[in-house]
């Protein structure tokens, strides 16, 4: 092991499983890329099978990433101190010859933007009390991170990922903060903002001033992509549009919210529950961190607007549809369903 990481061992609980390199190129063929299965700021994730049959997920820290050492100890800590059944789980890690790898659980269905919008249209809709459920589970697993005292700093669609029941997981821990860790920084002036554009609650961007209603904010953004199906940003759209939040809360506050839906739902949301819906995003996205509520009380609300979703016989009249074809917004079609760009700090 490379003396960049000789301090490593002291950092890592012992509950952690430590995975011989071997064993991991033995998974994947040598990491050969047709076990790619994705990129991130970290480095590149690998699917494999360890000589158990088990199947995992691998990220391989990438030496040039600026996520390096410091996240790589904090995704351990984090998924080895707290678990539940929607955060992913970590299986182990390597360390071995200057390579930093998480090792997790697999998840068969990828992450949830996957299954929204982008380049795999092979991928079938997902229906509403489905995509109400996800909402469900990533609002518990919030919960229980904020009622531990930690701030997940990144929450994000791609950062939920979905097992072979659609039973959605949260991921990527690395940027984690605890209320410990908060308080120590507090002797510093600022404490450096880091997250992903579009999801970055503004009051944290312009404050530097880090609370768990930041990952509120950033769930608020996550309810708009579920409902509306685009990307986060689409710069090519006009201005009023670019952004999926300030978008959703224009017609939200209009009472429109049903002229944006993704065209897939038309038909199949009651009033009522789409209503509590929008109302729960609407605050989420709460300009003041303080007028937004507890992850808590987002869970109730989403858990109370999947009460009200009965249902819905689809005919040919209006009587059960939240919207009918000819009423969706033409800027619905004008959207360019493309990954939206991420940008990190």
């Amino acid at each position: 092991m490379g003396s960049k990481h000789s301090n490593l061992n002291h950092r890592i609980p012992v509950e952690s499983s430590r995975i011989p390199f071997v064993a991991l190129q033995e998974a994947t063929n040598n990491f050969d890329d047709k076990f790619l299965i994705g990129v991130g700021g970290f480095g590149k994730v690998y699917r494999g099978v360890l000589c158990d049959g088990t199947k995992v997920a691998l990220k391989r820290g990438n030496p040039n990433s600026r996520q390096g050492i410091e996240q790589f100890r904090t995704e351990i800590e984090m998924l080895s101190q707290f678990r539940h059944p929607h955060l992913v789980s970590l299986m182990g890690y390597c360390d071995e010859n200057n390579e930093m790898i998480l090792i997790y659980e697999y998840m068969e269905n990828g992450n949830l933007r996957s299954h929204l919008y982008g380049s795999d249209l092979r991928l079938p809709s997902m229906s509403w009390e489905q995509r109400l459920e996800i909402c469900i589970g990533v609002a518990r697993g919030l919960h229980y991170l904020h009622t531990s005292a930690v701030i997940h700093r990144d929450v994000k669609s791609t950062n939920i990922l979905l097992d072979e029941n659609f039973v959605p997981k949260i991921t990527d821990f690395g940027i984690s903060m605890t209320e410990t860790e908060l308080l120590e920084t507090k002797t510093h002036i600022t404490t450096q903002v880091k997250g992903t554009m579009g999801y970055l609650d503004p009051k944290y961007y312009l404050t530097n001033r880090l609370t768990e209603k930041s990952d509120v904010y950033s769930f608020g953004v996550v309810l708009c992509e579920v409902l509306c199906a685009r990307p986060v940003i689409t710069p090519s759209l006009p201005r009023d549009q670019v952004h999926i939040a300030e978008w959703a809360l224009k017609w939200q506050k209009k009472g429109q919210l049903e002229q944006i839906i993704d065209p897939n739902l038309i038909g199949k949301i009651r009033p009522d529950s789409l209503g509590k819906f929008g109302e729960t995003a609407e605050k989420c996205l709460a300009g003041n961190d303080v007028d937004r509520p507890s992850m808590g009380d987002v869970l109730w609300n989403l858990e109370y607007a999947l009460h009200l979703q009965e249902p819905v016989i689809q005919d040919d009249s209006e009587k059960n549809s939240t919207i009918s074809v000819g009423k969706i917004s033409s800027q619905v079609n004008a959207i360019s369903h493309v990954d939206d760009q991420e940008f990190k700090f």
